[in-house]
């Protein structure tokens, strides 16, 4: 008698228990973001986009480190965009390479991270000056690194 009325009762009750502690402490699910590769003169570089509003706006924001060889590759669907970026919420010191046209159109390096606390109107701006339809980021020194210059060929794979 046991088996077949407190069995089943108890097996629901864990069930119902398990589901109610997922309800609770909900796991974060880690959606990946999708990958390109970028081409500058012989370099391959693995990317993460960011191709929404939301994803523009967080960027690389709150990260501690960026894996060497690779970056983020910021998409403008509209043309005639010259947007501003700022470092906010950024740790980790960045190049920002604008590309237009196919081709790099300006390189900042070695954005430095703002100190911790640094409020939003302290902030400096970055911008290329002229309409361009991708911005790719990597590590600080990246660039030089790899001798890119203005002019440099962009192919976005």
């Amino acid at each position: 008698m046991f088996k077949s009325i407190f069995l089943p009762i108890i097996a629901v009750a864990a069930f119902i228990a398990v589901i109610g502690y997922f309800y609770k402490n909900p796991q974060k699910i880690n959606i990946p973001t999708p990958q390109k590769s970028v081409k500058i003169a012989d370099v391959k570089i693995p990317v993460e986009l960011a191709d929404t509003n939301e994803k523009r706006t967080k960027g690389l924001s709150d990260r501690t480190s960026l894996d060497e060889k690779s970056g983020m590759l910021f998409v403008f669907e509209k043309k005639g965009i010259i947007p501003i970026f700022w470092m906010k919420d950024m740790l980790i010191p960045l190049d920002i390479i604008w590309i237009g046209n196919g081709k790099i159109v300006k390189i900042d390096e070695n954005v430095p991270a703002p100190v911790a606390g640094t409020s939003d109107s302290k902030l400096l701006n970055y911008s290329p000056g002229s309409p361009i339809d991708y911005v790719l980021e990597v590590n600080a020194g990246f660039s030089d690194k790899n001798n890119f210059k203005v002019g440099d060929l962009v192919i976005v794979l």
